[in-house]
């Protein structure tokens, strides 16, 4: 439904363009429309095809643990910024880091998109992280904090920079303090 509303106004623009111009520029000036409208379309369809991975990418492979399948959003050499200002170069990293989330919350997960757009090489999504601190959560050193059963719900961001068709480089938001605030006893 989506591709044939598309088709349809493209049509429609295109005939505006065209029943617009005088007889002797109507050839020049509607394929230079047309060129410009497929580039739009083309553009916007690259973007909507990136939003769609990115769904598949929070949705399924990160809370449901599919490492394996994380090649299909990013980029073997992706550069990912995390809220707490540090940056980590690498796939393999990456999913370390990610996989230690998991550890103390293993029921964490994203859902939901309600925020999604794009423009260009960029997309950015804002969902909610959810989970529930049941596992001791590693310090180092040997030490933990012990898991509260408290459950968590966050505002998380993500901006993804795209080169060929996977992220290139991702720029994580969340609050960490809120974070903190609700899987701890207070």
């Amino acid at each position: 439904m989506k591709n044939l509303l598309k088709k349809i106004s493209l049509s429609v623009l295109i005939a505006i363009v065209l029943t617009s111009c005088n007889q002797n520029k109507k050839s020049e000036a509607s394929d230079e429309v047309v060129n410009q409208v497929k580039e739009l379309v083309a553009a916007n369809e690259l973007i909507a095809k990136h939003l769609q991975t990115f769904d598949t990418l929070d949705y399924t492979v990160f809370s449901n643990r599919e490492w394996s399948r994380l090649h299909e959003s990013h980029a073997k050499d992706i550069k990912v910024h995390f809220p707490d200002g540090h940056i980590e170069t690498g796939l393999e990293q990456h999913i370390k880091t990610l996989q230690a989330m998991f550890v103390y919350a293993p029921d964490t997960r994203i859902k939901e998109h309600p925020i999604k757009f794009g423009s260009g090489d960029f997309t950015a999504v804002m969902g909610w992280m959810e989970g529930t601190f049941t596992k001791p959560m590693p310090l180092g050193d040997g030490k933990f904090i012990q898991p509260t059963g408290k459950k968590f719900r966050i505002p998380m961001a993500t901006i993804g920079l795209w080169k060929d068709g996977t992220m290139s480089e991702e720029y994580l938001f969340w609050d960490n303090k809120t974070y903190m605030d609700q899987i701890m006893n207070k």
